[in-house]
């Protein structure tokens, strides 16, 4: 990737830590012109491009967490997928006339258990994310899906969905085929599946679209990924009338990994390489890998009715909460 692109996807607070790198950079080359040993010093600068990462990525409020989760490069389904799955066959169509690239899934092999992989996909670019929609997916991608879980429910293959979506499409299109039936078929559907589930939540999980996908017996989230009712710009409009608001809004809903833990919403969370995601695709994916191969593992040891009377306490367990003073 060219200098020039690398700018365009640099987020404010990491502007600091490119300077210093690419100083660090251009001493280097020219030593190497100049033959020059400069080792002490680019030891020096190396040491404090380290601490000030740390210092960054440590010490992230919940809007640039959100910023981390909607980033151009972060990687997608499908990149994790390449990643971490030999042997991926994607499928396509509901069996209703319509095929949704929002929402992409197939057979793969994820260590040495055949699976079924799901998740939502957004573009790179203008053009791929119109093509995508965004990654907001119609009511046709969530009846996909529920073939998708299905098919392996059918098989004995255990399902992973990854959840990466400002939301469900909310075009009148969507509304005349069914948005709400069809994610609600799903919620329903998901809760009676004998296989194993595992949804993580990759970026962006929105509202009622990352929960189409996300009933499973464990759900987790990479340490940058977000997942909310609603996102912080619409929950200022709402309830303030002013959408500038979203940090306030980002603080309150309560977004993070680190928060939604503490909540027990989800079951884990799962470290991302230093810099984030978009930094090291594939260091991001070996960590993804490594959990959900542990997860499928432990799963694996409970029968199909343990599994489905778990996945049923943990989510009527949702919701719980102690009134304090204020």
């Amino acid at each position: 990737m060219s200098k020039s692109e690398r700018r365009v996807f640099l987020l404010d607070f990491e502007k600091p830590l490119y300077e210093l790198e690419e100083k660090i950079n251009q001493i280097r080359e020219l030593a190497q012109e100049k033959n020059v040993d400069v080792s002490e010093q680019l030891s020096q600068l190396e040491n404090r491009a380290e601490q000030l990462r740390q210092e960054i990525f440590s010490n992230l409020n919940p809007s640039q967490r959100l910023q981390l989760a909607r980033h151009p490069r972060r990687p997608s389904t499908l990149d994790y997928i390449q990643a971490i799955a030999d042997d991926w066959f994607e499928m396509h169509g509901d069996r209703g006339g319509y095929d949704d690239p929002a929402l992409v899934g197939g057979v793969a092999r994820l260590g040495t258990r055949p699976v079924v992989i799901m998740g939502h996909q957004k573009g790179r670019d203008t053009k791929d994310n119109v093509a995508r929609n965004f990654g907001m997916a119609a009511p046709n991608g969530y009846r996909k899906a529920l073939r998708l879980m299905e098919h392996a429910n059918r098989f004995g293959m255990p399902i992973i969905t990854f959840i990466d979506t400002p939301g469900a499409w909310a075009g009148i299109d969507a509304e005349k085929l069914g948005q709400g039936e069809a994610i609600a078929v799903n919620l329903r559907e998901m809760f009676r599946l004998d296989v194993p589930i595992l949804c993580t939540v990759i970026g962006e999980g929105g509202s009622g679209g990352a929960l189409g996908i996300g009933v499973g017996d464990r759900v987790l989230m990479l340490e940058n990924a977000v997942y909310t009712v609603a996102t912080p710009e619409a929950c200022a409009a709402i309830l303030w009338k002013d959408a500038k608001k979203s940090d306030k809004a980002a603080i309150a809903l309560k977004i993070t990994a680190d928060d939604l833990a503490k909540l027990q919403i989800i079951d884990g969370i799962i470290p991302e390489p230093k810099g984030a995601a978009h930094a090291d695709p594939l260091g991001a994916a070996a960590k993804l890998k490594e959990a959900l191969l542990f997860h499928l593992n432990t799963l694996a040891q409970l029968t199909a009715q343990e599994r489905k009377q778990l996945r049923y306490d943990k989510f009527r367990h949702l919701g719980q909460f102690l009134e304090t003073a204020v």
